[in-house]
C-alpha cells in the first residue's frame, strides 16, 4: 500500500478495533476501514450508513451501483471506482453499463430510470442538491416511493462523502488491486 495521510492500522489491529467498535471485522480487510478505524466511532457510523443501503436498501442495487460509479468517475476517486467495479459486477451489472457512466448521456443502453438517477447524481456532485427538474423525473421514474427517493438522495450524498474521504485521506487501493478497472483509464 502507498502512504495514506492517516496511516492504516495493520490488519490485526484493524480487526480488533472493528470488533470493539461493532463493525464487521471483515471490513478491516479494506484499506478504507484500516484508515477509518483510527476513529472507531466514526468508522461504525459510516459502516452502518453504507451497510443499511448495501444490504437492506429500498433502491434497486443496480441503480445504486450506477450512482456510485458515476460519483467515482466525476470525483476521480480511484478507490471508489475500483471497489464498486467489483461490487457492481458481483451484483450482475454489466461492464458495458458500468463503463457507460463515464459519458452516460451518449449511451443508448440507459432508459428513463437510469437517466433520471444519473442526472440527479450529476446535480448533487455539481451543485450540492438535486434540481427540481431532476427530482420530478426521479419521482416519475421511481414511482414516487418516498423510501426509494430518500434512499437515492442519501446514497448520492453518502458515496459523494466517501469519495471526499478517500481522496482527502489518500486511502490507497488494497495490495494487488488494479487501478481504474477494467482498462486503467482515469477521468
Amino acid at each position: 500500500m502507498t502512504d495514506a495521510r492517516v496511516p492504516p492500522l495493520p490488519v490485526d489491529e484493524a480487526k480488533a478495533a472493528a470488533d470493539e467498535a461493532g463493525v464487521p471485522n471483515y471490513m478491516a480487510d479494506l484499506a478504507i476501514f484500516q484508515v477509518l478505524l483510527n476513529h472507531p466511532l466514526l468508522a461504525r457510523a459510516i459502516n452502518d450508513l453504507l451497510a443499511s443501503m448495501l444490504w437492506h436498501g429500498s433502491l434497486d442495487s443496480r441503480l445504486r451501483e450506477l450512482v456510485i460509479m458515476r460519483i467515482g468517475w466525476l470525483t476521480a476517486s480511484d478507490y471508489e471506482w475500483t471497489q464498486h467495479w467489483r461490487v457492481a459486477q458481483g451484483l450482475g451489472v454489466s461492464a458495458e453499463d458500468l463503463l457507460a457512466v463515464r459519458d452516460w448521456r451518449g449511451y443508448d443502453g440507459f432508459g428513463p430510470v437510469e437517466r433520471a438517477v444519473l442526472t440527479a447524481t450529476d446535480d448533487v456532485v455539481r451543485d450540492g442538491a438535486v434540481s427540481a427538474e431532476s427530482w420530478a423525473a426521479c419521482e416519475r421514474e421511481l414511482d414516487a416511493d418516498p423510501a426509494v427517493l430518500i434512499e437515492l438522495v442519501t446514497a448520492i450524498a453518502a458515496w459523494r462523502m466517501i469519495a471526499t474521504v478517500v481522496r482527502s485521506l489518500d486511502v490507497p487501493l488494497e495490495d494487488g488491486v488494479a487501478s481504474w478497472p477494467p482498462d486503467g483509464q482515469a477521468p
